[in-house]
């Protein structure tokens, strides 16, 4: 749909591989687009669905996931892959999306669905295979065609998933350029170049290609880093929520960035909580025990590789620490108190590791909450478990937050679930608290333009006394 970008200076040899793929792209796109309809769209969308869904293919491309990138596993990915792409099929069942939207003869305004055209998409190691899936679907029943790149851990089992959706467009006749990939090795100057000559971005994982996709000329949609809150109050089903949270904490070796990273438990509750939780299989470390995890976990200013989205006992094995019936345990907590850098337990942690702040009540818990959301993770989301929908509510009115998830399993929730009406997708936009251009989970909207034919209608322009009557009665002329 745009036409290539100009550069000044000649393309370098990966600069030009790219330039080859995104020409081949714009070449098929173009071919996709005239004289489609509704029905090729989503037969499209059907196919690359379908080379992830069908049964045997997710089972090995989990188990490759996990393999390669040594993050999550296999069956909480062979459980995510499924579920998040037929959510997404579910969503997207009956949209429209190609041809004329709406035409409102009140408004002389028709609306017509249009592709952006080259969608390139960044991806994470952590759900190489969910992601890119869930773009490339809403990709192709947008009428686009899109380009992957892949981290570097995860270009095996992309190159693998690209295999199963080409072997799906053989059976329906759609050209193999409509899905393509940035070719093995990865590297910084392909992705950029990239970020530079397609029509829209898509990013998800590292802030740092975020900050680049931004500032790369192109049109970007980007998410935010994830450092869940989630408050318990003293009106909550405490062993329900215990329940949850430790089902959700502990999903694909919280992988996901809406896994729980910090609860924040009201005193009259506090000490009952805790006893839920470790019933549930989280085990509180205290006093050294806690401060050699965290010293283990944080090494540097960064999150030890060794110990993020692996088993527990993996984490256990490299933190080196004694815990009590290691054996059924599910999760780790630590006690909390100070917030901000010094206090790298505040923020996100990728890992089957918890940190519980004290809140003398449910005021003090929101304040709190705040303060960690303005460390880490502002924007992306916050949990609450309780009785009192008013206090959901207020959090809604006050929080720096784009959803407040009520007494759900978080990571579960966030990101679209069958009990609940928020869109499926792995990619939550976090607004302007998240330094983002959008507040929504990112869904199949984000990735067609409409244009709008615009005729006359009975003229509709109100007298100014209309307008300041009012204003007037209150503050004068």
């Amino acid at each position: 749909m745009s036409s290539q970008v100009a550069f000044s200076t000649p393309p370098t040899d990966e600069e030009a591989i790219i330039d080859a793929i995104v020409d081949r792209a714009r070449a098929a796109q173009a071919k996709y687009e005239t004289g489609a309809d509704q029905a090729r769209y989503d037969t499209a969308a059907l196919a690359a669905a379908w080379a992830l869904m069908q049964p045997d293919r997710n089972a090995e491309l989990a188990a490759m996931a996990v393999a390669t990138t040594g993050l999550g596993n296999v069956a909480d990915k062979i459980t995510k892959n499924h579920r998040k792409t037929l959510g997404l099929l579910r969503d997207i069942s009956h949209a429209k999306t190609q041809g004329i939207l709406s035409d409102d003869a009140a408004r002389g305004i028709t609306e017509i669905a249009r592709p952006i055209g080259v969608i390139g998409a960044v991806v994470p190691s952590t759900n190489p295979v969910a992601t890119p899936v869930n773009n490339v679907v809403n990709a192709l029943k947008c009428g686009n065609a899109i380009i992957l790149s892949p981290s570097p851990k995860g270009v095996e089992v992309c190159e693998k998933l690209l295999g199963y959706i080409h072997a799906e467009f053989d059976k329906v006749g759609l050209d193999h350029d409509l899905v393509q990939m940035v070719p093995a090795p990865s590297s910084k100057v392909k992705t950029q170049r990239l970020m530079e000559t397609t029509d829209l971005l898509v990013v998800t994982g590292s802030q740092d290609n975020v900050r680049r996709a931004y500032s790369s000329g192109t049109p970007a949609i980007g998410v935010g880093a994830g450092n869940v809150t989630v408050i318990v109050d003293e009106t909550a089903n405490l062993a329900e929520a215990a329940r949850k949270i430790a089902a959700s904490k502990t999903f694909d070796n919280a992988t996901s960035c809406s896994s729980e990273n910090v609860l924040v438990v009201v005193d009259a509750i506090y000490d009952a909580f805790i006893t839920e939780l470790e019933t549930a299989g989280g085990r509180m470390l205290r006093g050294a025990t806690a401060d050699k995890l965290k010293s283990a976990l944080f090494q540097g200013g960064k999150l030890n590789r060794h110990m993020i989205a692996h088993d527990i006992d993996r984490v256990i094995d490299v933190a080196e620490v004694d815990v009590e019936d290691a054996a059924s345990a599910r999760f780790l907590m630590v006690a909390a108190d100070g917030i901000g850098p010094d206090h790298p337990e505040s923020g996100e942690k990728l890992s089957l590791v918890l940190s519980v702040y004290r809140a003398a009540d449910f005021d003090a818990a929101k304040q709190l909450s705040a303060r960690i959301l303005a460390h880490q993770g502002a924007g992306h989301s916050i949990g609450l478990h309780t009785a009192d929908d008013a206090r959901a509510l207020g959090m809604g009115l006050e929080m720096p937050t784009c959803r407040v998830i009520v007494n759900q399993a978080h990571c579960f929730a966030t990101g679209g679930s069958f009990d609940n009406g928020m869109p499926f997708s792995l990619s939550m936009g976090c607004g302007s608290w998240g330094g983002n251009s959008i507040d929504d989970n990112l869904n199949y909207r984000h990735f067609m333009n409409t244009t709008k034919v615009v005729r006359t209608i009975p003229v509709n322009e109100p007298a100014v006394e209309d307008i300041f009557s009012d204003y007037w009665q209150q503050a004068g002329e």
